[in-house]
């Protein structure tokens, strides 16, 4: 009988420790606040069998996972912003499954979907909560920029307005360092020292496309610029490459094609690769990217923002050279998806690789970080000056100022009557030479 017993439990046992083997493990979970949407990320061993539905009072979202284990002490998972209040287990349907409750401050349509493998990454499910009240005070807010700016366009001395886009973001570190330092916090850090250089001068506003970390995909990220009416978008990065020699700080400006240096390329295929972390159903610039591209530039308005980004592409340049080595002396071209709209002229700003130790180094270093900001600043201001859009304090400011050359006069007396230099003199006029001739016109600078 003892022998008949074992018989059959010792196969059970087996089938038993096979089921729990087989059975999909939850290893990792992360919560990304932002203003409009809320993301938890859950990080499975394999592709999630799941369903969900809603209950109220109080609002709740349950989460059902089949023949699953959860690794991970859901006290211990940071919650950050406002919408997730708390997260615990419940008694699931079926023994082997897990059931999720996810405690809420607030009624919401949750959207669910699993993504594939990818980078770092193993098996994802996503569950994008849209926050109500985040969505009313962003709207609440765009708003009150629409009315100012209708009452200062009235006045003819609104605010140009820059929108800083810090790359990467929540789910996409984007390119890490030898130290782990992740792009995504860097970008930020920039980004808002850039933002307040910006609000410090008169007749700029700056404004970010993110706050915090978590992810904007790379549509939404000119959506919000465009939203906030922006004139003008600066994308910060802090790119890797696949090996550590790189080094040098670069500005890149739209191309119709692909990039022809190896690091383009290579930026190219990051932001897509960024898109599939960031998680995102569809990946923007491998399907429709080139033909809204093409539409675009038979655009005059696409043409415009073209030429002003290359313009002031070339002035962030040359200030970021006086503080950092440049990776190329000139704006590079690449088909970058942040750097296609069509309305908003557009340049991408990458402070360094961060893949190169001394790169690292400098680029977690705050002292550095500023200095890469005030050149920013520094460029957008010059380029501004010499071309401000009509109907903004810059243009009552920095109208530009013609001067005709007469007898007698050179440009050393020429700068000291206007009070710039003979430097900026040159610059302004692209004179290779401090020769004049009687008549000549030259543009004065701003002081």
């Amino acid at each position: 009988m003892m022998k008949a017993k074992w018989f059959w439990v010792f196969p059970l046992m087996l089938m038993l420790a096979s089921a729990n083997a087989l059975a999909n493990k939850v290893s990792g979970i992360r919560v990304w606040a932002g203003p409009e949407n809320t993301r938890l990320v859950l990080d499975l061993s394999s592709a999630a069998d799941y369903s969900y539905f809603n209950l109220s009072n109080p609002h709740r979202l349950v989460l059902d996972l089949s023949n699953t284990q959860v690794q991970v002490d859901l006290a211990k998972v940071s919650l950050s912003g406002n919408l997730v209040k708390k997260l615990r287990p419940s008694t699931p349907k079926a023994k082997q499954d897990y059931r999720l409750v996810i405690e809420l401050g607030q009624s919401v349509k949750p959207v669910v979907f699993p993504l594939k493998p990818t980078g770092s990454y193993g098996h994802r499910l996503v569950i994008d909560l849209p926050d109500k009240k985040g969505e009313q005070r962003v709207a609440q807010e765009q708003q009150q920029v629409a009315k100012t700016q209708s009452t200062q366009q009235l006045t003819g001395d609104r605010d140009i307005v820059i929108a800083i886009d810090p790359g990467h973001g929540g789910e996409d570190p984007g390119a890490i360092g030898p130290k782990r330092t992740y792009e995504k916090g860097i970008t930020l850090a920039i980004s808002k020292r850039v933002v307040r250089l910006l609000n410090q001068e008169p007749g700029l506003k700056g404004v970010l496309t993110r706050t915090g970390d978590y992810y904007v995909n790379l549509n939404r990220r000119s959506q919000i610029a465009r939203k906030h009416r922006a004139d003008f978008l600066v994308s910060v990065h802090a790119d890797g490459f696949s090996t550590p020699q790189p080094r040098g700080a670069s500005v890149w400006v739209v191309s119709a094609g692909r990039a022809k240096s190896e690091v383009g390329r290579h930026i190219e295929d990051h932001e897509v690769q960024s898109e599939l972390l960031g998680g995102v159903g569809e990946v923007m610039g491998s399907v429709g990217g080139d033909a809204h591209l093409n539409f675009a530039l038979v655009d005059m308005q696409k043409d415009y923002s073209m030429n002003t980004a290359y313009s002031a592409a070339t002035e962030i340049l040359r200030e970021l050279g006086k503080v950092a080595h440049l990776h190329k002396k000139k704006p590079e071209h690449a088909s970058l998806a942040v750097l296609k709209s069509p309305d908003i002229p557009s340049v991408l700003v990458e402070a360094g690789f961060i893949t190169n130790p001394g790169e690292e180094k400098n680029l977690r270093d705050g002292n550095y970080q500023e200095r890469i900001a005030k050149a920013i600043v520094a460029g957008i201001k010059q380029h501004y000056r010499r071309q401000p859009p009509a109907g903004t304090l810059y243009a009552m400011r920095h109208a530009e100022r013609k001067h005709t050359v007469q007898r007698g006069e050179s440009l050393s007396v020429l700068a000291q009557r206007y009070k710039v230099s003979v430097a900026g003199l040159k610059r302004a006029n692209n004179l290779s030479s401090d020769s004049l001739r009687i008549g000549q016109v030259l543009v004065i600078p701003s002081s």
